[in-house]
């Protein structure tokens, strides 16, 4: 029987394989990336704020679309990946989707708010995004770094609501692209397995 913690050290290793074989789901946040310009691009357009909260609510169908577009330009399949944690992924999902009552109610009450609703509810995921690719801290900085800017903007720039704020969220997207795109570089892979102890190991079985 395996105990906890080699249990442990084994799932963290299918977790980081899963990060580097998949460099870290990138295409993900650059549709997010994507979709945030779209909304800060409307937000100088449309003047009026009901419509662009209605063009946030029916583009939102996109961004699982535009994830797979950007995923097939750049060949990662996360579509079809397996990996030991990867049931967690459902009912992250399933979780983050629970926000959509408050973003409508404030739709129909408060339609101020349903850009700061929109920007810290569809980064409810993230942190448990991380934890499954095994690089927690990378996710977790961008959720809270993404919260912290957009309540700022919201509170004390609330002529920015429409616009530079999801300008903001789409800023933090990019940025954490290119963590991602960093930590999971082949470079960055190798020591990890240095560190662990697998080149050499890897290496003689290969000379036998």
């Amino acid at each position: 029987m395996i105990d906890t913690v080699e249990l442990k050290k084994l799932l963290f290793a299918d977790r980081e394989a899963a990060f580097f074989r998949l460099r870290g789901g990138y295409p993900i946040p650059l549709a997010g990336a994507t979709w945030w310009a779209a909304l800060g691009t409307m937000g100088y357009v449309v003047l009026d704020p009901n419509q662009w909260i209605l063009f946030a609510f029916y583009a939102s169908g996109l961004l699982f679309p535009l994830a797979l577009l950007y995923a097939r330009i750049f060949k990662i399949d996360f579509m079809h990946d397996k990996s030991a944690a990867l049931d967690v992924l459902m009912p992250t999902f399933a979780s983050m989707l629970l926000f959509w009552p408050i973003a409508i109610a404030a739709f129909w009450t408060c339609p101020q708010l349903v850009p700061l609703v929109l920007a810290i509810g569809l980064s409810i995921h993230w942190p448990v995004i991380g934890w499954h690719f095994g690089r927690t801290g990378i996710f977790v900085t961008h959720a809270v770094v993404r919260a912290t800017a957009c309540f700022i903007l919201w509170n004390w720039w609330p002529s920015t609501r429409f616009t530079l704020l999801p300008f903001a969220v789409s800023a933090a997207y990019l940025l954490t692209v290119i963590a991602i795109l960093n930590a999971s570089s082949a470079q960055r892979q190798k020591m990890c397995l240095e560190s662990a102890g697998l080149v050499g190991s890897q290496s003689h079985r290969t000379q036998i």
